[in-house]
C-alpha cells in the first residue's frame, strides 16, 4: 500500500479512525432500523387513510345524488357558485431522526353565512359536510405520502453510508493498519538484526 506512510503514529491515528468509523456504523445502523420501524408503522396507517377517503369520496357522491333529486343540479350549482373558499392550511414539521415530516392542518375560519337562509340548505348541508371530511381526508393523506416519500430517501441515503462504511471504509483502514503493523514488525526486525551484526562486529574487534 504505497499511498500511506508506515509510521507509527499512522497507525495510531488509523486505529482512532476506525474506532470512530466503528461508533458511526453503529450510530448509523441503529438510525435505519428506526426508520424502517416509522416507516412501516406509516405505511400502514397511509393504507388506512387512503381506504377511508376512498370511502368517503363514495358517501360523498351518494350524497350529491341524493341532494340532486330533492332540490335539482341548478339549485346545486347555484349554491356551489356562493361557496366560500376553502380554509388555508397550514404546514408544520415533525423530526424524526433528522428527517423532516411534515405536519398539515387546516386553519379554522370563523363560521360566516354561507347558504343556510336557502330552502334547500339541509341537503346542501349534508354535502357540505361530506366534503369537509373528504378535504380532511384528503390532507391526511397527502401528509402521510409525504412523510413516506422522505423517509425512504433518508433511509436509502442511510443504507448506502452504512454499506459504505462495512464493505470499503472501514475494510481499507483496517487493510492499512495490517499493512503498517507488518511494515513495523519487518523494520523492527531488520533493526534488531542489524544492531546484533554490529554488536558481533564490536566485539570481535575488541578480542583483537
Amino acid at each position: 500500500m504505497p499511498d500511506i506512510n508506515p509510521t507509527r503514529m499512522n497507525l495510531i491515528q488509523l486505529r482512532r479512525r476506525i474506532v470512530v468509523a466503528r461508533k458511526g456504523y453503529d450510530i448509523l445502523k441503529r438510525k435505519r432500523e428506526v426508520l424502517v420501524i416509522e416507516f412501516m408503522k406509516m405505511l400502514k396507517q397511509s393504507k388506512e387513510s387512503r381506504a377511508l377517503l376512498n370511502e368517503l369520496i363514495q358517501q360523498s357522491y351518494k350524497t350529491v345524488t341524493i341532494a340532486s333529486t330533492y332540490v335539482g343540479n341548478f339549485e346545486l350549482e347555484d349554491v356551489a357558485m356562493h361557496m366560500k373558499e376553502a380554509e388555508p392550511i397550514q404546514i408544520r414539521i415533525k423530526n424524526i431522526m433528522g428527517v423532516r415530516i411534515p405536519l398539515i392542518n387546516r386553519m379554522q375560519r370563523a363560521p360566516s353565512m354561507s347558504y343556510s337562509v336557502l330552502p334547500s340548505s339541509l341537503a346542501v348541508d349534508d354535502i357540505s359536510d361530506s366534503f369537509v371530511k373528504v378535504t380532511n381526508s384528503i390532507i391526511d393523506v397527502a401528509q402521510r405520502e409525504q412523510g413516506l416519500k422522505r423517509l425512504v430517501i433518508e433511509i436509502d441515503k442511510t443504507k448506502r453510508r452504512v454499506n459504505a462504511l462495512d464493505y470499503r471504509v472501514i475494510p481499507r483502514m483496517r487493510a492499512q493498519s495490517k499493512y503498517i503493523r507488518m511494515r513495523l514488525e519487518e523494520m523492527d526486525r531488520d533493526t534488531f538484526s542489524a544492531l546484533k551484526h554490529v554488536k558481533k562486529k564490536l566485539a570481535t574487534a575488541h578480542e583483537a
